[in-house]
């Protein structure tokens, strides 16, 4: 894989090159992704979200290697964890918007066991965490609808 190729996919877009917050525009450039209706099929989400996962651990590798632990700059795992959070979400603006809100609270706060997935070496540990919070969001998300929709 080229370089250049490697610093796409892997900055989400170039979304982790930006000056401040580019984990929450990698998940805002997740969002658009999973907004076109196609990728609204659970298969194609599923099969996205497992490509960019296994393409993740070597990226993540990459970017650690270049920039440090869990570096700003890498954002595909914000698009596993954006896309898993979205699984099965009702498309109304107030389940994606309060699915999204879910989904970044649980990523920026890292409540456990989200915590000890971030603290794996390498690739693995970027893109576990992420995993586990969509996971997280997801199930929230499944309680919140069961109870009030």
């Amino acid at each position: 894989m080229s370089l250049q190729i490697k610093k796409v996919i892997g900055s989400g877009f170039f979304t982790g090159y930006l000056p401040f917050a580019p984990g929450t525009f990698g998940s805002l450039f997740a969002l658009g992704i999973y907004l076109i209706p196609i990728f609204q099929n659970t298969y194609v989400l599923l099969s996205a979200s497992l490509i960019c996962f296994v393409i993740g651990i070597p990226l993540g590798n990459y970017f650690e290697q270049k920039f440090g632990k869990d570096p700003k700059q890498f954002t595909l795992d914000e698009f596993v964890g954006t896309w898993i959070a979205f699984l099965h979400i009702p498309d109304s603006i107030l389940m994606i918007s309060l699915t999204f809100i879910v989904w970044r609270v649980f990523d920026i706060t890292k409540p456990y066991p989200i915590n000890k997935a971030e603290s794996l070496n390498g690739g693995l540990g970027i893109m576990l965490d992420d995993v586990v919070a969509g996971m997280y969001s997801l199930i929230i998300m499944y309680i919140f609808k069961i109870l009030f929709l």
